[in-house]
Order: C-alpha cells, then structure tokens, then sequence
C-alpha cells in the first residue's frame, strides 16, 4: 500500500508517522520539517504513544509517481492550491480529505471523482519542527465516502488505520460527522483565539451564552441544509459539548490561536464562515456567526499587516 499526505503539518506528519509502521509513506510538508525528519526523525509525545519515527517527505511527490490514496490534511484555505499543484496525482486516485471545516470535499471532487470524507477532532501541538505532542481526542477518527455511504475503499483505508494503532470508525453519514465537528470547531475554535485561552476557559457562563447562540444558528443551517447530525437539536448537543467534548479537550488551545500566534490566516471562512455562507444561500440570519467571523478577521488584518 503506497499512501501520500499532503499539506503536511502537525495533523498530516502525525497521521503520515503512525502509518508508516504498516505501509509505504510519502510526506508533503514545509523543507524546514522535511529536514528535521531526515537529521534526526519526526518525534511524537503524547497519547498516540512516544515514538521517533522516520519516512521520506519533501516539498514535491515524486515524479510519476502512483498512490493507493492521497489524504490532504492541510489547512482549508490551501485546498484549492493542493489540488492545482498535485492534479496530475489526484485523477482517478482516491483522495482523503482529513481537514477542518465545510467546503474541502466540493472543492477535492474537482479533481477526483473518489473523495472520502474524513473528521478528526484530536489535538496536535508543535514543539519544534517535526516535533509534535497529541494532547487530547474528543473523539474517533471517522472516514465515509462523499456525500454518503462506505465502500471496499473505505473500509480497507479505516482497517489500516486501525492496524496502524488509531482509534478509527467507517461513518455511512460523513456529512453529518463533517457538521458535527464544524458545530464543535465553531463553538469553541474562534472563542479560543480572540480570548487566548484554552477551551476550558470557556465554560465560564459569559462565554457559553456566545457558543449556544453560535450552535443554535448552525443547527437552522443545518435544518435547511438537510443535514442529519446526530443530535435533534441545539440543546442536546450543547450538552454533549458541555458534558464530554469540552471537558475532554479542555487544556487544548485551539487551532485558530495558534494560527494569529505565528501570522497565518485561519480557516475562519471554512468554519463559521461557512455557516454564514450557508444560512445567507437559505435566507437564515446568522448574526453571532457573522460576528464571529469579523472579529477573527479583524485580528488577522492586524496581524498580517505588520
């Protein structure tokens, strides 16, 4: 088995790691991680295990190379970019999408008509380059094919998974799974990253009034959308969020902080901006969301500006 990860941060050098112990690997990621692998090895901490792994990865595939499957793990605002550069490898091949947000699977089917949905919610922490602690998981990686349903390709790539030592399950409704992690993501991600807290942080009575009205609002999107999450309504979710996700998470500080800490754009678009997006293309009013968004805007503006 031949597998490519593209757009290879902490999530991808994570994934590509473990599952270099069963099959053959090839990392795309940033020239400074590609040479920490090869001096020394990618090092993991954390609850995946502590382990020092080594696989080939570079800033290019190999030419002409062939894959099983490619999964791109890279932030969602360079999907569209990925798929341009790597076309060539991406036709006829099945493609993963293990990536935040709404809107990576449409854009991936572009250029394959073999998506496979997939949604992590763990957290992975730099220490250094190619150096990467695995602090918590709300829940088990999940993969189905796009919009709907599993296959023999699905089943086979999630019994790797499991061989590789990831806790992992076939999912016949990613789409919901996909919505289900944005209406976690949405709640807490952006929250975390204009307060600079950790979601802990966020069980404090002011900051969950903002999350109900942010989940009550994707939950009318998702309505409109005829998007079947897992829970009947707001309520039931934000006591799932309240009772097991947050707790489970809740030293973690979210991708978004992260992001205006070292200068690069967030995936605000693809999260709360999707549910905006969405609700407008439905005539659903999604004030909170809305505002949400111009704030995470408005930090990145100050931060990209100097």
């Amino acid at each position: 088995m031949k597998i490519a990860v593209l757009g290879a941060g902490a999530v991808g050098l994570s994934v590509a790691a473990m599952l270099s112990k069963v099959c053959d690997v090839y990392a795309v990621c940033r020239k400074r991680h590609a040479d920490a692998v090869k001096k020394r090895g990618f090092v993991m901490t954390g609850i995946w295990g502590e382990e020092k792994f080594t696989f080939p990865c570079s800033e290019q595939l190999p030419k002409d190379e062939k894959f099983d499957y490619i999964i791109i793990t890279s932030k969602s605002t360079a999907t569209r970019g990925i798929c341009e550069q790597f076309k060539d490898y991406l036709k006829d091949t099945e493609v993963i999408s293990l990536q935040n947000g709404i809107g990576n699977e449409e854009i991936i089917s572009e250029y394959t008509d073999k998506v496979i949905g997939g949604m992590i919610i763990t957290g992975f922490e730099w220490r250094d380059d190619a150096y990467v602690h695995v602090s918590v998981q709300a829940s088990p990686i999940k993969l189905g094919r796009f919009p709907k349903g599993t296959d023999e390709a699905v089943t086979k790539i999630v019994d790797l998974f499991k061989t590789a030592g990831m806790e992992i399950l076939a999912d016949e409704n990613i789409t919901g799974s996909l919505w289900g992690k944005t209406l976690y993501n949405s709640a807490l991600n952006p929250l975390g990253a204009i307060m600079k807290v950790p979601y802990g942080n966020l069980l404090d009575q002011n900051a969950w009034n903002i999350i109900e009205e942010i989940v009550k609002e994707a939950f009318l999107v998702c309505n409109a959308e005829g998007v079947k999450l897992a829970w009947n309504k707001p309520e039931d979710y934000l006591e799932f969020l309240h009772e097991n996700q947050l707790p489970s998470t809740a030293g973690h500080h979210s991708s978004m902080y992260q992001d205006l800490e070292f200068s690069r754009k967030t995936e605000i678009d693809f999260i709360n901006g999707a549910i905006v997006a969405k609700g407008k293309n439905n005539g659903i009013k999604t004030p909170v969301n809305k505002t949400i968004v111009n704030l995470i805007k408005f930090k990145e503006d100050l931060i990209l500006s100097k």
